[in-house]
């Protein structure tokens, strides 16, 4: 999830993507539903039982927290999972961009705990992909950082470009074919840094 842009990688169409307003920013702020989000993006799509096994709760608290999830459009049905006794759930991807959101008294909280739980949760994610990489087996997987200095006009056009490349890919991931494919976490981070020094020349 980021600031900017919060997108899922579901397994068989992508969802609509939508804009955070107050009333479902408040009601995401809550650390169980956030955590199943989270959990369910990695997953891609889980029941209630499979949520609640994961995370140590009941299957009654988490049936509760899915349709609360699901009131405010940040969860709906895996069209892939039909006529089962119990409901798949897949995330649905959210943008959090309307900066009054994290300046009025009624949501910067809330909005503080959803950015706060996105860095807890990116940060957990790659030390536990450090702690089990084997070294042995050759597979795609990158850290990289850069430092630019950018114009407002360059930075937005790279932050544009960076989400079109992970959209161009969402949309082809059937393109695979009968090729094994595996769930990969992207990670995209664009801010400006608080200058301490001497500004670029």
């Amino acid at each position: 999830m980021e600031t900017r842009k919060t997108d899922t990688v579901p397994e068989v169409a992508e969802p609509a993507t939508r804009t955070l307003g107050p009333d479902a920013l408040k009601a995401f702020a809550h650390p169980l539903r956030m955590t199943m989000y989270s959990r369910l993006a990695t997953l891609g799509s889980a029941t209630a039982s499979q949520l609640a096994r994961q995370l140590g709760e009941s299957s009654g608290q988490t049936s509760y927290h899915l349709r609360q999830l699901e009131r405010h459009g940040f969860v709906e049905d895996d069209p892939a999972h039909q006529g089962g006794r119990e409901r798949w759930w897949r995330p649905v991807g959210f943008q959090l961009t309307d900066p009054s959101l994290l300046m009025s008294p009624d949501t910067e909280g809330p909005a503080g705990l959803v950015i706060q739980h996105v860095i807890a949760e990116r940060t957990a994610a790659l030390a536990s992909w450090l702690e089990t990489l084997d070294p042995t087996i050759d597979e795609p997987g990158l850290m990289s950082a850069a430092m630019l200095n950018l114009t407002s006009a360059q930075a937005e056009q790279l932050t544009t470009e960076l989400s079109e490349v992970v959209q161009r890919f969402q949309k082809s991931q059937d393109a695979a074919g009968s090729d094994p494919a595996r769930r990969y976490r992207v990670h995209i981070d664009l801010f400006p840094v608080e200058q301490t020094g001497p500004a670029p020349s």
